[in-house]
């Protein structure tokens, strides 16, 4: 957000705080999501209010569907047949969506094209300093859009020497050669979860909910934060 990069595209299968920082901030024109809003506090006042003045563009489907996108990219495919999206009124919302024929049934079947974005950016639990990255828990989208990506940026917990990553080598989601670029930036996931780390803050997720009209909590979160560790009491 500091450095002003404009024009963005953005994509997540349930997108809440963080498209809602980039979105306010005037940065992004096209989200391409399975929902966007705050779980368990609803849809996102700061993306309703830019859809509603035109400033943003906006494909919609289903977490699902999203998720199928990303994964024929991961796959190195150019589409994914799928029954989902068959009768739903989010067909019309959800961008490039087309009927194929099953050449083993001859029935007509949804197509959804490859979703491969630029850049992927993560956090993880650690990593060691090559950039072989692990990840434990429900990892949703992480892993596959991360795959599905030119270039992957990655922040973790901790660094930790090779060693203890070879200790557990089932943990490895990303190897080095897939990773751009690492930084060890603990509670990185917050105001969100990260699996044996820490809890979702729903109590934040509340405060941003009710306050997230007023775009002047950039200031204290964003703007004058710059390399430091910075506690914000809000």
């Amino acid at each position: 957000v500091r450095a002003q990069v404009r024009g963005l595209t953005v994509c997540k299968t349930g997108a809440d705080i963080a498209l809602d920082v980039l979105v306010a901030a005037g940065l992004v024109d096209h989200v391409i999501v399975g929902w966007f809003g705050n779980p368990g506090l609803g849809t996102s006042p700061v993306v309703a209010r830019a859809l509603e003045q035109g400033s943003l563009r906006l494909e919609e489907s289903t977490n699902f569907a999203v998720l199928l996108r990303l994964h024929a990219a991961q796959l190195g495919i150019p589409f994914i047949p799928t029954k989902t999206l068959v009768d739903s009124d989010l067909r019309s919302k959800a961008g490039r969506v087309a009927t194929v024929v099953d050449p083993f049934t001859g029935e007509g079947i949804t197509a959804l094209p490859a979703l491969a974005p630029d850049v992927s950016l993560i956090h993880a639990h650690q990593s060691d300093l090559w950039g072989n990255v692990q990840m434990w828990g429900v990892t949703g989208d992480t892993v596959v859009g991360a795959e599905a990506s030119s270039r992957v940026v990655c922040s973790v917990e901790r660094i930790v020497e090779t060693s203890k990553i070879r200790v557990h080598p089932e943990r490895t989601v990303l190897p080095a050669h897939r990773v751009d670029a690492v930084s060890e930036i603990p509670q990185g996931a917050w105001p969100s979860y990260l699996a044996g780390e820490y809890e979702r803050d729903s109590n934040f997720y509340q405060w941003f909910q009710s306050n997230s009209g007023d775009v002047s909590w950039m200031n204290d979160f964003i703007a004058r934060v710059r390399d430091e560790k910075l506690v914000v009491d809000w």
